[in-house]
């Protein structure tokens, strides 16, 4: 009995093991991590349990000496160290690195001493490898594969390539990630372009990009634009239940200097380019945290829970501070279109005008448990808004803010009772200095919350009567 049962486990193992996806990884610089030891790396592996991310993907570029060395053997050291089933895996950047691109045999070193790791996350059974770009490099990859035991699972992002050219490296590929993740121009978000890489793959693995938000100014990396956020956060999880991929990786945990960071602002990891211009002027008071509010909701019906339990109402809400049009924009271009700074465009490269790209608005996601419920809406003392929620799960909403300033103040109310509320920055009709900045801020209030704070009330107004 023993024998068989030990089979049946083994037979069982095998077959978790053998599985390829689903799975939420999240971007991680590690460049920006240089500042970190192995229990700041715990925390943060904790905060992404919490979202139910299931692991990071460390991207990695040159020299492999120094921080990049340091950092990854701190990150597995955590991740071996967390409770939890917390995976990690590496994106060679071939394009980042300050010693330009990786080579084979730096490659094959990073595998060898990581890939077997019990933290490194295996799909059939091999160590799942991605990229950032690397096109010049395809040849390599036959040889590093071979070099480890077993073979990786290889999902390169070889996006310059674009889903006519992925075919012609089926046999050395066992699937592709996308990092074409946001619209092009004046447009909301589609996934068109996921089900033209799905079906160019023929069947082989699809990693999806879902990212909240572009905006990035730092001239000295040849980088000064801004492509439309606005809904795309809602809307590409949306689009992940209907292209149902393999795998989906958020575009990203820290990297600040493209303003689609999810992870709580680390100031030491926020970069400056070299020409001293740092991406802190328009990250620092700019929280993005409130992203991760609805993950483990979003996560649950991608992996096939289609209504999964509610077990706290949440309100979550984002904006820019000021119209795209009330201050100056620099060097900034609408889409990464050629420029005195953007010398190499990788997308739509055709400008607008940034008031064209951004929308001047505030967006909200309200995860509703039952109906009727309404969503409240306020900006300054403009008259507030009720909302009725349409269904139970998620209501997603946009209002204008076009000629209102204030303070911005969202809630979830039943009954006539408030459930939850929460209340932002307050909203300019110009930057004081002058100077655009178009990230986001991004909050976000639960009834978990809002009953705690009921109680720390009560609790208050007994000790005061004491």
């Amino acid at each position: 009995m023993l024998s068989q049962f030990l089979f049946l486990l083994c037979t069982a193992a095998a077959a978790v093991n053998a599985q390829v996806g689903p799975a939420v990884f999240a971007h991680v610089i590690v460049g920006n991590t240089a500042s970190y030891d192995v229990a700041q790396w715990q925390t943060e592996i904790g905060v992404a349990q919490e979202a139910t991310i299931d692991g990071f993907v460390l991207n990695i570029g040159t020299p492999l000496a120094g921080t990049t060395q340091t950092q990854i053997a701190n990150a597995f050291a955590a991740a071996a160290a967390q409770p939890g089933d917390f995976k990690l895996l590496f994106s060679f950047d071939y394009l980042g690195g300050s010693d330009g691109a990786w080579v084979a045999s730096d490659v094959e070193s990073v595998l060898s001493q990581y890939a077997g790791n019990a933290a490194y996350y295996k799909a059939n059974g091999q160590p799942l490898v991605s990229t950032f770009e690397g096109t010049s490099n395809t040849g390599d990859w036959s040889g590093i594969s071979s070099s480890v035991p077993g073979g990786i699972f290889f999902m390169p992002d070889w996006t310059s390539l674009g889903p006519n050219g992925i075919g012609q490296y089926s046999d050395i590929i066992q699937g592709a990630f996308s990092w074409d993740m946001w619209p092009h121009g004046p447009n909301n978000s589609t996934d068109d372009v996921d089900k033209s890489w799905q079906s160019a793959l023929s069947g082989k693995s699809y990693m999806m990009g879902v990212s909240p938000w572009f905006y990035t100014n730092l001239p000295g990396y040849h980088k000064a634009w801004v492509w439309r956020g606005d809904d795309t956060w809602h809307l590409r999880w949306m689009e992940v239940l209907d292209v149902k991929p393999q795998f989906v990786e958020i575009v990203t945990w820290n990297d600040y200097g493209e303003s689609h960071y999810i992870n709580d602002i680390d100031e030491a990891g926020i970069p400056s380019d070299n020409e001293g211009n740092s991406a802190a002027t328009y990250v620092n008071g700019y929280d993005h945290s409130g992203w991760r509010s609805l993950l483990p909701y979003y996560i649950a019906m991608y992996k096939g829970d289609s209504a999964p339990a509610i077990d706290e109402e949440i309100i979550q809400y984002w904006y820019r501070l000021a119209p795209a049009v009330s201050g100056s924009a620099g060097d900034v271009t609408g889409n990464d279109c050629p420029s005195s700074v953007n010398i190499a465009p990788t997308t739509d490269s055709t400008c607008y005008p940034i008031d064209q790209i951004l929308e001047d608005a505030v967006f909200f996601t309200a995860l509703i448990k039952s109906l009727p419920a309404t969503i409240t809406f306020q900006i300054g003392d403009e008259d507030p808004e009720s909302i009725p929620a349409t269904q139970v799960g998620l209501n997603h909403f946009s209002r204008s803010f076009t000629g209102k300033t204030g303070n911005v103040t969202v809630g979830i109310e039943r009954d006539g009772s408030p459930v939850a509320s929460g209340t932002g920055p307050a909203i300019m009709d110009s930057w004081p200095n002058g100077v655009a900045v178009y990230n986001a801020w991004v909050g976000s209030a639960s009834s978990a919350s809002a009953t705690k704070t009921r109680r720390d009330l009560r609790q208050r107004k007994r000790s005061s009567r004491l």
